[in-house]
């Protein structure tokens, strides 16, 4: 299959993260506040993981004409992650001023010390990284589409619609380095299951471990907070499950869902809130 032609243009987004924001700031609601806070804390250290993988796997490429579009959403993927990166750095350093604790960025980087010890080759490294971009584009596509930041303070509803929209935007960079590579399904398929499991655990025990230090561990509006996210008629079981099982499936893609009108329509209609870098 030929490089999909789409530009993926870098970003600087026109929030101040500098005066922080509240505690509970998704409308009030602990439990969503402190789940994508949990997101947030790993942010910094996985997205570093996948500019260093993209980039390793590009340079096993011949630079030459055929391979010259991937090349150059390379480029483009690396910049918008870069840009994430910075972004939730802030947003983490306020969370510490919170008083939350950021364990999850601990053990990811000592997943990425694995990595290196063991010698992981290149390949290896993308293929992670697609499946963490799968993951994260099946989510995004859910914000966007469910309304999952409905009632959020202004300025977070920006910063995860924004990081949302570019996750749709390049998720299938990764995946398509991957394949050029020479990468094929049994090994996509294994590191996919690996990353999904570990995912899930650390990002629930980063939820509880940020409740309990936040007081709302043991609140009954916490957990029927919780039950309505993940359960209810938008809620992730219901909205995520079979996206997320349609990458074991042997052929496929992530252009499969067709879904990057969305993340475009919100990026039009909030032109005013970013300036393009590059």
């Amino acid at each position: 299959m030929p490089i999909a032609a789409i530009d993926l243009p870098v970003r600087k987004l026109a929030i101040d993260l500098s005066s922080g924001f509240a505690r509970h700031w998704h409308g009030g609601d602990a439990y969503r506040s402190m789940y994508f806070n949990a997101l947030s804390m790993s942010f910094p250290v996985g997205e570093q993981f996948f500019i260093d993988a993209v980039r390793a796997g590009a340079a096993t490429l011949p630079d030459d004409e055929a391979h010259a579009p991937l090349h150059a959403l390379v480029a483009q993927f690396t910049g918008q992650e870069a840009t994430h990166r910075h972004l939730h750095g802030l947003y983490n350093r306020h969370l510490e001023r919170q008083n939350l604790r950021n364990r999850w960025q601990g053990w990811a980087q000592r997943r990425v010390d694995w990595c290196h010890a063991l010698g992981l080759s290149p390949l290896n490294l993308v293929a992670v990284t697609a499946a963490y971009e799968h993951l994260t584009a099946v989510f995004s596509d859910a914000l966007l589409r469910h309304g999952w930041m409905d009632g959020a303070d202004e300025p977070m509803q920006t910063l995860w619609r924004w990081h949302a929209s570019e996750e749709t935007e390049h998720k299938a960079v990764a995946f398509d380095l991957y394949r050029a590579m020479g990468g094929g399904n049994l090994r996509r398929m294994a590191w996919y299951l690996y990353v999904f499991a570990i995912f899930s655990l650390e990002s629930n025990v980063q939820t509880l471990l940020n409740l309990k230090r936040d007081g709302s561990l043991f609140r009954p509006r916490t957990w029927g907070s919780a039950l309505r996210f993940w359960f209810g008629r938008n809620g992730q079981l219901r909205r995520c499950t079979g996206a997320l099982l349609g990458y074991l499936r042997p052929g496929f893609h992530p252009d499969d869902d067709d879904n990057r009108a969305i993340a475009a329509q919100w990026l039009a209609r909030n032109s005013s809130r970013w300036t393009r870098v590059k």
